[in-house]
């Protein structure tokens, strides 16, 4: 086993994957959540994904139990051993409940050990400032993440050189490619994406085509592997608006607004996937 601890902060998709890829590549792992149950579903999630790998031949089913025990679950964060080497948060998007999360752990963990967050758009200036902006940086991994092979890297004002290169040098031991960015809202990921999601949302809200024909049209016509209000039910309609705000707030631009349809379908519920129901129904 790698003599590296990693701590993971938060057991939904992202978290759950974060896990699931450094246990894989044998990091000892604590992943914390708020309860057992929700711990327990993940490690049942990470189970059926490491059994999709099996099938498809990417990882050995004698490994399996292997890479499962890698992984310990913690239902308090006060019992996250100190000697952690990287502690990477993957909570809501919420700056607020980020940083108080950090507070928390500044003076649980080791002063030499580094804070990382997988926000997709808040500031990692504004979520280090009060921890250990040295040695704070994002990591903003792709879902899902055992598959997706980008992590994005974002240097916050502060952020050492030091630390930026030990992220770096980790990241490609788990089989991933970091692309370093600075620190500015929505990164380059969620600054290019977002829009064109809330775009083809505007562009439905507007009648200029229906959900399956402006998928289609992105797909056949641009050739992205699925549409642009697809990949929105995907990611989560709460999250596309989160990141929209944080885009419209960051920059005062009127053009990233988010269309009012994303918003009248957030305060309805309908989320996507995770739902039952979004531009689709599941």
């Amino acid at each position: 086993m790698n003599s590296e601890k990693i701590a993971v902060i938060g057991s939904g998709t992202m978290g759950s994957g974060i896990a699931h890829t450094f246990a894989q590549y044998n990091y000892e792992v604590f992943l914390v959540d708020k309860t057992d149950e929700l711990l327990n579903k993940a490690m049942l999630q990470i189970s059926k994904n490491l059994d999709r790998q099996i099938q498809k031949g990417t990882v050995q089913e004698s490994d399996k139990e292997l890479i499962l025990n890698n992984i310990h679950n913690i239902s308090n964060i006060n019992n996250l051993p100190r000697n952690i080497s990287l502690v990477i948060e993957a909570i809501y998007e919420d700056e607020k409940s980020k940083t108080d999360v950090f507070l928390k752990l500044n003076d649980l963990i080791d002063a030499n050990s580094i804070f990382a967050s997988n926000t997709s758009s808040i500031s990692i200036t504004a979520l280090g400032t009060k921890s250990r902006p040295e040695q704070f940086i994002g990591m903003h991994f792709m879902n899902p993440v055992p598959i997706m092979k980008l992590v994005e890297i974002i240097r916050g004002h502060k952020t050492s050189d030091e630390t930026v290169n030990y992220i770096k040098n980790i990241t490609t031991q788990i089989n991933k490619v970091p692309i370093e960015v600075n620190d500015y809202p929505g990164f380059i990921s969620n600054r290019i994406l977002m829009p064109m999601i809330n775009e083809a949302i505007f562009a439905l809200y507007e009648g200029v085509a229906s959900v399956e024909a402006i998928d289609q049209i992105m797909k056949l016509g641009m050739n992205h592997p699925m549409g642009p209000l697809t990949l929105a039910d995907f990611i989560g309609l709460d999250v596309c608006l989160s990141i929209m705000n944080v885009l419209y707030d960051g920059f005062n631009d009127p053009k990233y607004r988010p269309c009012p349809l994303l918003k009248k379908m957030v305060a309805s519920g309908n989320l996507g996937r995770k739902s039952g129901e979004g531009f689709y129904k599941y």
